[in-house]
């Protein structure tokens, strides 16, 4: 029950008589000489409708002097009307009973309410003293029987939290002392440490958006909570002692660390505080709360990036580890949440490459190469696009280019070299005519544009994440690496088709897309356009058929950007999920994923070779096609729509144009080895993903999952099942580590049951693990 049905109750039963003996009063009279309970007046208005007030003639507020309200309980006004049986309440505000007992110096304003307390009835205490809100809610003889503080603070924070004390449960008052705390926590919100921290966000607007009474309820709790008073001491006295955490402010600061994007406004204030000195070695958790020490560390790791393309490729993947072991910590802290560590966000996936690129991917046969590259080197090249996609301003761009050119280049070097000279045309690479094994009968063909194979292996985490089944396979890409022939090559038909070379267009391409078009249909198969593919409910479509459709532009947006499809990515591959999951909501059987070719991508551009304008028909980035009977030293393959056709291939990763960071049409792992993923629909999520440790830190929940977590998210809620008992401020995904973190703001929830859940992207548990909020300690 609510107090102010308690309260309601208790004042009409103050109208309870017993018919044989006496008859109905014909009012009840509130007096309220102190006016305590005017400011809640409106509010009980508005959920009492016997309820008229004394003051003002404003009839339209159920408010009048006392002759009107005698009109009013006589039932002559038109405009009030009490509902028959029920007993009329007047509030008098600023009158005691005493002024009414006195009928002979009572005011003259009063006295057409005097005759009323003998035909009415008074709601008053035992004592005959008027109802206060305190004395209501302690008495035990008409009141609540709660135990209340008698201080004149705890007085004063009473009074002011009136309307909202309103609305608690009586049960949650009950079994406490309740003070002066109790009380101004309700008229904050419940959340003293939340106040304080908007305050040293922004201390204008914090009291801006306060009333009087709110902001002396602040500041009440401030002082007995943190010992501090906002209205004396000044922002950075309060970011000061944020800084050194002494007792209860190192609460505060653990709420600030779990979302400090919500007071973007603090970190500015701790800057414009002079960082102490520290020792040669100061503890993690000294230095940790500085920005200045964060800005030090960022600005010397900087310099240790930069130095790297002066040393040997082996140096510096050592010089690499060891920057790890002193900078990888600083992902942990807030300023990577803030954005203001990239470097040493970058640093994860740098420590990985050159992990990768300490093997020599450069021996064997293509074959051999072949297999080392989809079994784990492609991460090198996953590595250097997540690295890349930290980098933010000028000055970590440069530091970060020349890390991944100190350990990527002369790898990414001598692998495309050897597989230059080991590659045998008749042997390695796609069989014109042979169709994909993969393919079935009433399956969609959703061709990619320039999905190399780690974007590949990205797409497919994200699609097995989201609940669908993922058969991945690897192949060579025809040559020349460029969408005008693998398009074609990887094309579903089951024969040979009769092309018409028109090789002469600078497209490498054997037919116009309008005939291929054409061809498709005339094999039974439907093209979706880009139209149709955005309305894919359309009742003209047949899913027992297969069809070709084509989704996304990795290939342009990297021709544009350069470096910066590093940042986009994710994006892109998430819009493919989505169209995958929407082919198979549609009714295909399969999804079968093909792209054309891979791509070479080194920030600070690919090294250029000469290849002169007179010798070519046409030229590209990394290959051209030569005139007949020019000679040149460069490697010759024959086209793989026609074996008279010959084109020359840039060496290495060296590139006929300058300042190319993006490009391809070569013969390389990253150019040539493509992904092609079969997905299905209906397959059981990923039940090896489990929760294999909980942390508790404050307010923050981290958590490290096994099993594939790309695409997951990890919640905190009340049950499990339902998405609207979470108790965290915002759902959060996993990152690369396989950790998520989740924050809850409302400290009054401290110890209470809860459950860690991993959802899929549809929103479906597939682990949980049951907790209690701060820790079970």
């Amino acid at each position: 029950m609510q107090l102010l049905t308690a309260f309601q109750q208790a004042l009409r039963k103050t109208a309870v008589f017993n018919p044989e003996s006496v008859v109905a009063p014909a009012c009840i009279l509130w007096p309220d000489h102190a006016r305590l309970w005017h400011p809640v007046i409106d509010r009980l208005q508005a959920e009492m409708p016997e309820l008229l007030v004394l003051g003002d003639y404003a009839p339209d507020k159920r408010r009048g002097p006392a002759i009107w309200l005698r009109c009013a309980i006589a039932g002559t006004l038109d405009d009030v009307a009490i509902e028959p049986g029920t007993t009329p309440i007047l509030y008098l505000p600023g009158v005691s009973r005493q002024d009414l007992r006195a009928v002979s110096d009572c005011p003259d304003t009063l006295k057409p309410l005097a005759e009323l307390q003998y035909r009415g009835t008074v709601w008053t205490q035992e004592n005959h003293k008027d109802w206060t809100p305190r004395a209501f809610l302690v008495s035990k003889n008409g009141g609540l029987k709660l135990d209340i503080d008698a201080g004149t603070a705890t007085q004063k924070a009473l009074q002011a939290a009136l309307p909202a004390l309103l609305d608690q449960p009586v049960e949650s008052l009950r079994g406490q002392r309740l003070d002066a705390d109790n009380f101004n926590n309700l008229l904050t919100g419940g959340d003293a440490t939340r106040d304080l921290l908007q305050w040293l966000d922004d201390p204008e607007v914090a009291r801006a958006n306060r009333s009087e009474s709110q902001w002396h309820a602040l500041v009440q709790l401030s002082r007995s909570r943190f010992n501090f008073d906002p209205s004396k001491q000044s922002v950075l006295d309060g970011a000061l002692a944020l800084t050194q955490r002494n007792g209860s402010w190192a609460h505060v600061w653990d709420r600030y660390s779990e979302a400090p994007r919500r007071y973007p406004g603090i970190a500015s204030r701790l800057r414009q505080l002079t960082m102490p000195e520290f020792g040669l070695f100061p503890g993690e958790d000294e230095v940790a709360v500085w920005p200045q020490w964060n800005t030090r560390e960022e600005n010397t790791l900087h310099t240790a990036l930069c130095a790297l393309s002066s040393q040997p490729a082996h140096a510096a993947r050592e010089q690499l580890v060891k920057l790890e072991a002193e900078h990888g910590r600083r992902r942990d802290w807030l300023w990577a949440d803030l954005d203001e560590a990239p470097l040493a966000m970058a640093l994860g996936p740098l420590r990985i490459l050159a992990q990768i690129t300490t093997s020599n991917l450069a021996g064997g046969t293509a074959d051999d190469m072949h297999r080392a590259y989809i079994n784990g080197d492609w991460r090198a090249d996953d590595s250097v696009l997540r690295a890349l996609a930290h980098v933010r301003s000028d000055k970590d761009r440069d530091a970060v280019f020349r890390a991944i050119r100190a350990v990527y280049t002369d790898w990414a070097e001598a692998a495309a070299r050897h597989l230059q000279k080991t590659w045998r045309p008749s042997v390695d690479g796609l069989r014109r005519g042979t169709p994909s094994p993969n393919a079935a009968a009433n399956e969609c063909v959703l061709f990619v544009d320039g999905l190399r194979f780690d974007c590949g292996k990205r797409l497919a985490h994200r699609l097995g994440a989201g609940g669908l089944s993922v058969d991945e396979h690897a192949t060579w890409a025809a040559l020349p690496s460029v969408t005008g022939t693998g398009k074609y090559a990887v094309a579903p038909f089951l024969n040979d088709p009769d092309v018409k070379e028109e090789h002469g267009d600078y497209q490498f391409s054997p037919i116009t897309h309008h005939l291929f078009k054409k061809m498709l249909r005339e094999q039974g198969w439907q093209v979706l356009d880009r139209h149709q593919v955005q309305q894919l409910h359309n009742e003209s479509l047949d899913t027992t058929r297969p069809a070709w459709c084509e989704f996304g532009d990795i290939d342009h947006a990297g021709h544009e950007r350069g470096w910066k499809l590093a940042r986009y990515i994710d994006e892109m591959l998430g819009e493919i999920e989505e169209r995958i999951q929407a082919l198979l909501d549609q009714g295909w059987a399969q999804v079968r994923v093909v792209t054309d070719h891979g791509w070479l991508l080194l920030p600070g551009g690919l090294p250029k070779t000469e290849l002169p304008a007179a010798l070519a028909v046409s030229k590209w980035g990394r290959c051209a096609q030569i005139k007949p009977g020019a000679q040149t030293d460069y490697a010759r393959f024959p086209w793989y729509w026609s074996e008279q056709v010959h084109f020359a291939l840039a060496e290495s990763i060296r590139c006929f144009k300058d300042g190319q960071e993006y490009t391809h049409g070569g013969l390389s792992l990253q150019e040539c080895v493509t992904p092609e993923l079969v997905v299905t629909a209906g397959a059981a999520r990923n039940s090896t993903t489990q929760l294999t440790d909980l942390v508790w830190k404050g307010l923050r929940c981290t958590v490290v999952a096994e099993g594939a977590t790309s695409g997951l998210i990890m919640d905190l809620r009340q049950q499990a099942g339902d998405a609207a008992t979470s108790v965290a401020v915002a759902a959060k995904p996993f990152r690369e580590s396989g950790k998520a973190s989740v924050v809850v703001e409302d400290d009054d929830l401290m110890g209470a049951h809860a459950v860690v859940v991993i959802c899929d992207a549809q929103g479906r548990v597939l682990a949980q693990r049951s907790t209690a909020i701060g820790g079970d300690d």
